[in-house]
């Protein structure tokens, strides 16, 4: 199946809760006619919603998914999935004006919730018996309860945009009483199947069911990777990510408003290492099936759509420049073994552990007779991971050490002696560097300093490589 050009684009759960500003800015705007269509919106859930059906991705309190698999209160989760609903009710009634289109959008919540209601139910009475345990169950129950929400956003943009006049169209893949088993291509071209893009403005859910097992795979990355397997299905000219901000030389937050700069334009390379220290551009999946499929990635400021935002494609830097300057806290994971050097086989052990713990690498240094990774996890799986350390290598001291990594990307850094300069501002500013990495040909320079000293770090790389040299003093003040 061929489609006619189009856009593929991305709003994500925060921009979501601000649906009727994007109906007058990004979905509609000035638009008219044909100029309304030719694009593909995916959308994530109302912010929050997602949180409170699995579990906050930030501080870890539980949602719906937790309190079910553990169940230490009968009511738990049933009461967890009613607050669920009412937050639901609560977004559509803040975004929708039309008593018919909010009760429409009421009974759809209705359904949905209660429908995952009592398959819960009947899930748990399933397995009540002693043939059947609710562990080998809870990567589809996370499934079931992740698809609420961006089907519940879907349908109700479908419902503001046909309002104001527009054919939305709500495509929902998430294989809500769908007894069939498809993989993820065939998902959406089941999906995608009767679709015009010429006259009709699709609106998918973020979340897909198929038997790859999204959330399995990538978890709570799983809309963006939905995205982007749909732009290289149908074959989009560009695939576009609405946020709330632009992508800019660092956190405007941190160095200022004023003092940072929208990229304008990168690569891929610099998107891996920013998904890298936790600053996503895109998921790094997503991202690869971008790239193998030849697709541009524009990522935009939802809210300033007249602005052509950031283009990521595979071009190389016209000038050598660092682009931009982020920090993650890390654990330094340190083996030191006297009789290591010259004797293989310590680093695949401790790759092999780190693996099965699940434990994320942000980077690693080896010299003769020590290994140190810089690692980004709980504390509580770094306490076991050094445990069965030392229980692998009992002559090894093994040490965990908190860190911030702060790094400096760019699509080329050659020739701007970036090492010297960035450990020269650092030193005037009052900060002294624990190590520094850069691999030559890389596209990133690392500097660990002292957790404590991460922002200020930032502010004085942001000032002497992005803003000039002459402040970075000034902003470390």
């Amino acid at each position: 199946m061929t489609f006619p050009k189009h856009t593929v684009e991305k709003i994500g759960g925060t921009s979501m809760s601000r649906l009727d500003e994007l109906r007058d800015t990004l979905l509609i705007g000035d638009r008219k006619g044909a100029d309304l269509y030719h694009r593909i919106f995916v959308v994530s859930a109302f912010g929050g919603i997602t949180n409170l059906l699995l579990e906050h991705k930030k501080s870890g309190e539980p949602g719906v998914y937790e309190l079910f698999a553990d169940d230490d209160n009968a009511h738990g989760w049933h009461d967890a999935l009613t607050r669920v609903a009412e937050a639901m009710t609560k977004a559509h009634e803040r975004v929708l004006e039309h008593p018919g289109d909010i009760a429409q959008a009421g009974e759809f919540v209705r359904e949905r919730i209660e429908g995952a209601r009592s398959c819960l139910i009947d899930l748990q009475r399933l397995c009540s018996y002693g043939h059947f345990r609710l562990s080998d169950h809870m990567a589809v129950t996370r499934e079931l309860l992740s698809g609420l929400g961006e089907a519940h956003s879907a349908f109700v943009t479908v419902l503001l945009l046909q309002r104001a006049g527009v054919n939305g169209r709500f495509i929902d893949l998430s294989g809500w009483r769908d007894e069939s088993e498809l993989s993820l291509n065939e998902r959406i071209g089941a999906g995608f199947a009767e679709v015009d893009l010429s006259s009709e403005l699709p609106i998918v859910t973020g979340y897909a069911q198929c038997t790859e097992g999204l959330m399995r795979e990538y978890d709570r990355g799983y809309s963006e990777v939905t995205f982007s397997n749909i732009a290289a299905y149908t074959g989009a000219e560009e695939a576009i990510i609405h946020k709330e901000f632009h992508l800019s030389s660092a956190d405007p937050k941190l160095v200022g408003e004023e003092a940072v700069r929208k990229l304008g334009h990168t690569n891929y390379d610099v998107a891996d290492q920013l998904s890298n220290l936790g600053m996503e551009a895109i998921h790094p999946n997503a991202a690869k099936i971008l790239r193998k499929a030849g697709i541009p990635l524009r990522v935009t400021n939802a809210f300033d759509p007249r602005d052509p935002g950031t283009l990521i494609d595979e071009d190389a830097a016209e000038a050598p420049a660092v682009e931009i300057v982020t920090g993650l806290d890390v654990t330094a994971l340190e083996l030191f073994e006297q009789d290591m050097v010259g004797v293989k086989g310590y680093d695949a052990k401790v790759l092999e552990l780190l693996t099965r713990h699940k434990v994320r690498i942000v980077s690693k240094a080896t010299n003769a007779n020590t290994i140190t990774h810089y690692l980004d996890a709980s504390r509580k799986a770094l306490r076991r991971v050094e445990r069965d350390l030392s229980a692998q290598f009992p002559n090894a001291e093994v040490k965990l050490h908190r860190l911030a990594l702060v790094s400096a990307i760019g699509r080329s850094l050659e020739g701007l002696h970036s090492a010297e300069r960035g450990l020269r501002a650092l030193r005037e500013a009052g900060v002294a560097p624990k190590a520094v990495q850069h691999v030559p040909g890389s596209v990133d320079l690392q500097f660990l300093v002292a957790e404590d000293q991460r922002d200020q770090a930032i502010k004085v790389l942001h000032g002497a490589f992005v803003e000039g040299a002459g402040r970075a003093t000034k902003l470390a003040a």
